[in-house]
């Protein structure tokens, strides 16, 4: 496939199909922005009733062509693709860019020329970018087949589902100077190449060293994610994905399947391949750029080098809510900053030069060198108006201060160390300030953008290490055991599994679960202590028209004795007969109480656009309520469900509150995991929901467990 888009992207000539004579009609703007880009490749305007096109001969088709055209331009109503893919099928052209809407989108008509569009490309092997697409471009190359003017070339790329978007960003880059784009790839209706291919160019593309991309919907979630995860093993991706609400929408039947129909799910799920993660869209440039620029660090100390107390406190503040770690600098770089800095100075982390710099900016180089050369910092932030001395003190230090910028520019290299610069002078462009833009050297106004994007290279640099070295963990195939189970189920033509079914499932992928014995009359109950012993019990119905227990009064705690048992039986199903006459009752079912802990929920959710997911979280009644919970798509791998326990708000309340004992976490993910290998040999279960888990210092307890197969319509 990368190959197909390299074609494009690298296309040496370029035919326009709808090239025209009229300056106003994208057939010939197209021509005129190739030309003024300074496009060095062929170019042939096609147009059956034009001689000639702004001095290019014109062509009647492709067909006409005698050389090899690697794209074509598409810039005619969408009724003319058909015709248009047959013909570059013949004349063996890669790759079309399809401009015009009015397919599938505007009804029948518009289907009926999208399936005879789609059958042409696959026919032929041509690649269709878009169609309804705004364009591309590969200022590389100086292929530009958008239209905007004066974009610097650079390293980041852009795939978007929206022209404004990228428009956005070229603007804000013109602004802020420094920032430059590589490919602009406008996506469109996606009806041949999807993000995951578009995702998989960038990761080949040596001109890109971060790919943006603007989403509204994916078409193959689960192909993207699994290219995102390899391709982050070689450079960032940033995702920005708007449209919160539509991520994970299914027709749910239990808490998994309703609290998967969230933003959550999408963001956790892209955060477990190894993307970053934008939530907000002025942030989206910034953080691109600064993962563009910056080396990967091998830890996540920071260290600030600052040149007044208000901006390095703003930045300490916004590192320690963002969770990052301040560096504790070693005797000898305290020492070596201390000779180097007036006696007012602060030379602890974060280091202030109180002064120490007005006069001499190389002092800024040599500090900034004394700190990363230790090797407790991972990441130096310089903090506060460097760039504006000369503006500020003397015109005479300007000299000086480029010379110090050219020493700072130098120096992640040198250490293999992220430099990041925040100055209040950065709009004004000051020389010194363009210098480190130009040596690649990321600049802020403000302190908090340069702190989320510290915090975002330390989130991809371990997420970039947690994947290479934790494996995705597959199951061999189902046991006997659970084939056996669900068989019995389908051969019941039942949509749920008993509850004890369940649990039987689990034991089946060698999951701890507790004494359980199903009552299908009260006289039943006479063996329950020699089956279970003679603690207290609970009792629940088993039914599978009725999935919420609780609320039809279908659930007796705390029960010692026969005739408690016996008492809580006949309440139990008069109850449920109360709350569903309609109800098919199995039976009841008895189990030993729970020991007290933490009431968790495990659960896992066929998502449509994803495949199988698994959510994490508290459990037990509030768990719709607080909606803490986690994600992460399966297969997954032990640091993915170890990152889940960690990544909830309430985690705190797992390692143990008010002198209580921190639950087995190891357990726990053992459980996780088990759970997954489950899930994954049985694609069958379209829903689990184990609900609560209780998990103390010693294990677990499954309390209730719920599975739902899929059925017709799902």
């Amino acid at each position: 496939m990368s190959n197909a888009l390299n074609n494009i992207f690298k296309a040496q000539s370029i035919a326009i199909i709808g090239a025209s004579n009229d300056p106003f009609k994208r057939g010939n703007q197209a021509i005129r922005m190739l030309r003024a880009d300074g496009y060095e490749g062929r170019i042939y305007p096609i147009n059956p009733k034009a001689p000639e096109i702004l001095g290019l001969k014109a062509y009647a088709s492709v067909l006409e062509v005698d050389d090899r055209i690697d794209v074509v331009l598409v810039c005619t109503p969408a009724k003319t693709l058909p015709a248009i893919l047959e013909q570059c099928g013949k004349k063996d052209i890669p790759g079309a860019v399809v401009l015009a809407a009015g397919f599938a989108e505007i009804g029948a008509d518009g289907e009926a020329i999208t399936k005879d569009a789609l059958e042409a490309a696959r026919k032929h092997n041509v690649r269709i970018v878009g169609p309804n697409t705004n364009g591309v471009f590969n200022l590389h190359n100086k292929m530009n087949m958008v239209g905007v003017q004066d974009v610097e070339p650079g390293n980041i790329g852009i795939c978007s589902q929206s022209g404004n978007m990228m428009l956005a960003f070229v603007t804000e880059a013109k602004r802020r100077g420094g920032v430059g784009f590589s490919s602009y790839i406008g996506v469109g209706n996606q009806l041949d190449v999807n993000l995951a291919e578009y995702l998989q160019y960038f990761g080949d593309d040596d001109d890109t060293r971060a790919p943006v991309f603007y989403v509204e919907g994916f078409q193959d979630g689960r192909a993207f994610l699994e290219t995102c995860r390899e391709v982050t093993q070689k450079k960032p991706v940033v995702v920005y994905k708007s449209g919160r609400t539509e991520a994970g929408q299914v027709a749910a039947s239990s808490h998994t399947g309703s609290l998967a129909s969230s933003f959550d799910l999408t963001r956790g799920l892209l955060r477990q391949a190894g993307a970053t993660v934008v939530e907000q869209s002025d942030k989206i440039l910034s953080i691109a750029e600064g993962l563009s620029k910056l080396a990967v660090p091998q830890g996540g100390r920071v260290a600030i080098l600052a040149d007044g107390g208000g901006h390095a406190t703003v930045t300490v503040d916004a590192l320690v809510d963002a969770g990052v770690e301040l560096a504790d600098l070693s005797t000898e770089t305290i020492e070596k900053l201390r000779d180097a800095l007036p006696a007012a100075a602060s030379c602890i982390n974060p280091v202030d030069v109180a002064g120490g710099t007005d006069d001499d900016p190389s002092v800024s180089a040599t500090c900034a060198e004394f700190l990363l050369a230790d090797e407790n910092v991972d990441i130096l932030m310089i903090i506060g108006m460097y760039g504006g001395f000369a503006a500020r003190f003397n015109p005479a230090l300007l000299d000086a201060e480029i010379e110090t910028s050219r020493q700072l520019a130098a120096l992640p290299e040198k250490y293999g160390k992220p430099l990041i610069v925040q100055s209040v002078y950065n709009t004004l462009r000051p020389k010194p300030i363009e210098v480190l833009k130009d040596a690649g050297v990321p600049v802020f106004v403000w302190p908090e953008p340069a702190v989320r994007c510290v915090a975002e290279l330390i989130d991809y640099a371990r997420a970039r290490a947690r994947n290479a070295s934790s494996p995705l963990i597959v199951p061999d195939g189902p046991t006997a055991e659970g084939m056996k189970i669900l068989t019995e189920v389908s051969g019941a033509q039942r949509d749920a599994l008993y509850e004890h079914e369940a649990k039987d499932l689990l034991a089946a992928y060698d999951v701890a679960v507790p004494g359980q014995m199903l009552a299908r009359s009260e006289e039943d109950l006479v063996r329950v202590s020699g089956e279970l012993g003679d603690g207290a019990m609970a009792m629940k119905v088993v039914s599978q028209d009725i999935l919420h227990k609780s609320d039809a009064g279908g659930v007796k705690l705390k029960l010692s004795g026969e005739n408690a048992l016996r008492q809580a039986y006949r309440e139990i199903l008069s109850n449920a007969r109360a709350y569903d006459p309609d109800a098919d009752i199995h039976g009841v079912l008895v189990s030993p109480m729970a020991q007290p802990g933490v009431e968790i929920i495990i659960g896992v959710v066929h998502d449509p656009m994803f495949g199988p997911v698994m959510m994490f979280g508290l459990g037990g009644i509030f768990v719709e309520v607080l909606k803490d919970v986690s994600f992460r798509a399966l297969p997954m791998s032990r640091a993915d469900a170890e990152e889940m326990i960690g990544e909830i708000q309430s985690s705190k309340i797992l390692d143990g509150v008010r002198g209580g004992l921190p639950v087995d976490k190891d357990a726990l993910t053992d459980l996780m995991m088990k759970v997954s290998q489950l899930a994954l040999a049985h694609p069958e279960i379209r829903e689990i929901d184990l609900n609560p888990v209780i998990v103390r210092p010693d294990g677990y307890e499954v309390v209730d467990a719920r599975m739902i197969l899929n059925s017709k319509g799902h």
